[in-house]
C-alpha cells in the first residue's frame, strides 16, 4: 500500500494533490480544520496550529497506518498561511506567531514525528515541502511569509543533509508550485496598495489568465514524484518544468 499524508488537504492546492494521489490508488491521509466533500480519502480534523493537538492525532494515525503492509510513505507539507499583508510594523504580534507557527514550525514537527515513526520501515520514504517563489524574492508586505518560506527551504536541504548517511533514510524535497488559483490569490487582490505596493501584478496575472490551476499543479508534482525527477534536498520551481 502507498499512504500519503498531506497537511490542509481540504482545498486548493492540496485538496488537488489529495484528490490526484487517491485517484492512483494511494491510501490517503488529509490532516486539516475543515473536512470536506472528499472520495476515497480519509479526513481527520484537526488545528494544525495547535502543537500538542497535532502531535496527538500524527501518534493515532501512525497506530493505524502501522497496521498495514506499506510499499511506500509520504508526507506532504502543504498547509500554510499569508497572514496580514503589510509592513512588518504592521503585523500584530499574534499575527506573525501564527503564520510562522503555521508555515514553519507545524512542518518541521511533523517531519521529525514522521522521520521518528517510519524508522523502522524499509520501503521508500519522502517528505515534499510546498514552499514559495516568495523564498527567494523579498515583497515589501509579506515579510512573515518570505521569512516562513525560506526556513522551510532550509529545513529540506537540513533533512536531506541528516538523513544521507542513515540507512534507507527519508527522501526530503520542496517544491515552489507558481502563481496558482487559490483563496491565497483572493486575499492577495482584495489587499490596499498601500500595504501591498506589487497588488497591481497579481491582478494582471489573474485578469491575463496566467495562473495555474490546483488541478495542473497537483498533476505536475504527481508526475515528478512518480518518475523520481525531484532531487533529494532541492527545492524546485514547478515552472521550469512546464
Amino acid at each position: 500500500m502507498n499512504i500519503l499524508i498531506i497537511t490542509g488537504g481540504s482545498k486548493g492546492i492540496g485538496k488537488a494533490l489529495a484528490e490526484k494521489y487517491a485517484s492512483q490508488n494511494y491510501k490517503v491521509y488529509s490532516l486539516a480544520r475543515s473536512i470536506t466533500d472528499l472520495q476515497n480519502i480519509t479526513q481527520i480534523s484537526v488545528d494544525l496550529s495547535i502543537i500538542e493537538q497535532l502531535e496527538k492525532t500524527f501518534l493515532r494515525l501512525f497506530d493505524e497506518i502501522n497496521n498495514n503492509k506499506i510499499s511506500s510513505i509520504s508526507l506532504i507539507n502543504n498547509a500554510g498561511r499569508l497572514g496580514k499583508i503589510s509592513n512588518l510594523e504592521n503585523i500584530t504580534t499574534k499575527d506573525i506567531f501564527k503564520s510562522i507557527q503555521l508555515n514553519t514550525t507545524t512542518p518541521l514537527i511533523l517531519a521529525s514525528l514522521f522521520i521518528k515513526l517510519t524508522k523502522r520501515l524499509h520501503v521508500k520514504k519522502q517528505i515534499i515541502n510546498i514552499s514559495s517563489g516568495a523564498a527567494i524574492k523579498p515583497y515589501a508586505g509579506w515579510s512573515i511569509y518570505c521569512t516562513s518560506k525560506a526556513a522551510l527551504d532550509m529545513m529540506t536541504k537540513n533533512i536531506a543533509e541528516e538523513q544521507k548517511e542513515v540507512k534507507n533514510g527519508v527522501l526530503s524535497f520542496g517544491i515552489r508550485p507558481g502563481v496558482v488559483d487559490t483563496e491565497m490569490q483572493n486575499q492577495i487582490r482584495n489587499t490596499k496598495e498601500t500595504d501591498f505596493k506589487n497588488l497591481q501584478r497579481f491582478i494582471d496575472l489573474k485578469d491575463k489568465n496566467e495562473l495555474f490551476s490546483s488541478e495542473f499543479v497537483a498533476n505536475t508534482i504527481y508526475k515528478l514524484d512518480r518518475e523520481e525527477k525531484l532531487i533529494n534536498g532541492e527545492t524546485v520551481d514547478l515552472r521550469d518544468f512546464v
